[in-house]
């Protein structure tokens, strides 16, 4: 697939606007048949009379000769403003740009705009001046961060059109001490539509074949005589939360205008995150041999808990940025001071909190190992058929144990580097290239994973003979068998189970 995402830069082009009820009337298009009169630079306005209150940055998406798609999903936009020092138009500390922006689109290029939506939105200038504040250093530009613009979460039309104003007003200091404004430019990312095809292809593929492997899975379970433990539950509850996040409804978004499909993305890839992590836990809870409160929900209430509040914490975070954008696409939270420290805030607690997790995670698979391990010392005295068995049962545990562990590494990096990713534009300096391979590979890992965790934890209907059975442990002849050392029988426990609970009571 080609890279997930593609940046095109924009410069803006200054329109001239003397009418009055200024954006009430028509949109100024940069260029083509009906284009604005333009200006070159402001020295021009200046011997021309013109107010800056009559000039009108116009940016038109696409570039000429191109149209947009709606396999490009989404559009995120990050402003660069050019601002040249002037001894008698300094930039004051803290300054804030005013801006008055409006968003059209159209389908064809004899169309009138339709308004999409209207803001007028505040953003806090970071510049620094490398020279000195001399007249010899006039017009030279100062070094700004970037400012988070917009975001649309469907890219439904042809042809989108950006008007922005800066309003000044000196009584109320608006637009006031914010430096000499010589070029506003404009970055666009969109999703790559290669990319888009890739990704609804894998989708399509894995959403039956992991249905096809729950059905079976919650079939094998039901015909068993006893009812299911807790596993098991957790098992399926994790099969349905990948299903939830294979079904490839993004498919409707190349038809329809659904810009709320960012945040539902984000809450089916959060479902699917917290039951995982907390699957992880209980798996490796239920294999600890010597552990009392065992095949019950509530004895992981401490490890769940935290999952749970840090599941939600990142909702409300969500909420806060993608859920305003749906009414305000211009809404960013990194735009405030407050909004800036809590999204970062957010971001590095989530970032400490997966760390000390994978950490907890290592140390009881570490223990998981140390129990097995104790364990075996008991396969010597069995019959070779029944040690067979059990080295086979031993052997896919450790495996499993040692496919999580990396399964969890993985997904711990895949999501600080993902929010890296998304948020280098908000921070300025900070970028990571990450290539479309490391998407696909990671949610074709996870679905690997979870079908190879339903597959070996069915339970299996293979009946054992007198022969093998006799002698060892006491085991009931024709007893099921399983990976799991969980109860798996209504009239006791399973082998490995008992194995356990024997070796913990010596």
């Amino acid at each position: 697939a080609p890279s997930p995402t593609t940046a095109v830069p924009y410069m803006s082009v200054k329109c001239i606007d003397v009418r009055k009820n200024h954006h009430k009337t028509k949109w100024l298009m940069p260029w083509g048949p009906n284009h604005c009169k333009k200006l070159k630079d402001f020295d021009e306005a200046v011997s021309r009379q013109i107010e800056a209150n009559d000039i009108v940055f116009a940016v038109h998406i696409p570039l000429p000769s191109k149209e947009m798609s709606p396999w490009f999903q989404f559009m995120l936009f990050i402003m660069q403003l050019d601002i040249a020092f002037k001894m008698d138009n300094d930039l004051k500390e803290n300054a804030e740009i005013t801006l008055d922006v409006s968003l059209a689109y159209r389908d064809n290029m004899f169309d009138d705009w339709e308004e999409i939506a209207h803001a007028i939105e505040i953003r806090k200038l970071k510049c620094t001046f490398g020279s000195p504040k001399t007249v010899e250093s006039e017009g030279r530009h100062y070094d700004c961060d970037f400012l988070p613009f917009m975001e649309i979460g469907s890219v439904a039309h042809k042809y989108y059109l950006i008007n922005i104003r800066l309003p000044v007003n000196d009584r109320k200091g608006i637009n006031v001490g914010i430096g000499e404004i010589k070029d506003i430019r404009l970055v666009g990312i969109h999703q790559n539509g290669g990319f888009t095809k890739v990704w609804f292809a894998m989708k399509t593929f894995l959403t039956p074949s992991i249905l096809i492997i729950m059905v079976w899975y919650w079939r094998r379970i039901t015909l068993m005589t006893r009812a299911p433990v807790l596993l098991e539950k957790v098992i399926f509850a994790l099969g349905i939360s990948m299903t939830f996040i294979n079904i490839p409804v993004e498919w409707f978004s190349i038809g329809f205008d659904w810009t709320w499909m960012l945040l539902f993305g984000d809450i089916r890839q959060g479902i699917f995150y917290a039951m995982l992590l907390s699957f992880w836990i209980i798996f490796c809870g239920e294999h600890m041999m010597d552990q009392n409160e065992r095949n019950r929900l509530s004895g992981y209430w401490k490890q769940v808990g935290p999952i749970a509040v840090g599941s939600f914490c990142l909702f409300i975070f969500d909420m806060c940025e993608r859920g305003v954008q749906l009414k305000n696409p211009f809404y960013s939270i990194w735009t405030t001071e407050v909004g800036t420290e809590l999204a970062m805030a957010f971001i590095i607690v989530a970032g400490i909190c997966l760390c000390l997790y994978f950490l907890f995670l290592c140390f009881m698979v570490f223990q998981v190992f140390r129990n097995i391990s104790g364990k075996q010392s008991s396969l010597p005295a069995m019959s070779k058929a029944r040690r067979l068995h059990y080295e086979g049962l031993i052997f896919r545990f450790k495996f499993l144990m040692l496919i999580t562990l990396a399964c969890a590494a993985m997904t711990v990096i895949f999501f600080i580097v993902s929010q890296v990713t998304e948020g280098h534009w908000k921070w300025g300096d900070i970028t990571i290239q990450v290539n479309s391979a490391f998407f696909t590979g990671i949610y074709g890992m996870w679905n690997l994973y979870v079908f190879a965790l339903m597959f070996l934890y069915a339970p299996s209907h293979k009946n054992y003979g007198e022969d093998q059975s006799n002698g060892d442990l006491g085991v009931n002849s024709g007893e099921e068998l399983q990976l799991t050392t969980t109860i798996t029988h209504v009239d006791g426990p399973t082998e490995v189970y008992k194995l356990a609970r024997k070796e913990a009571q010596e």
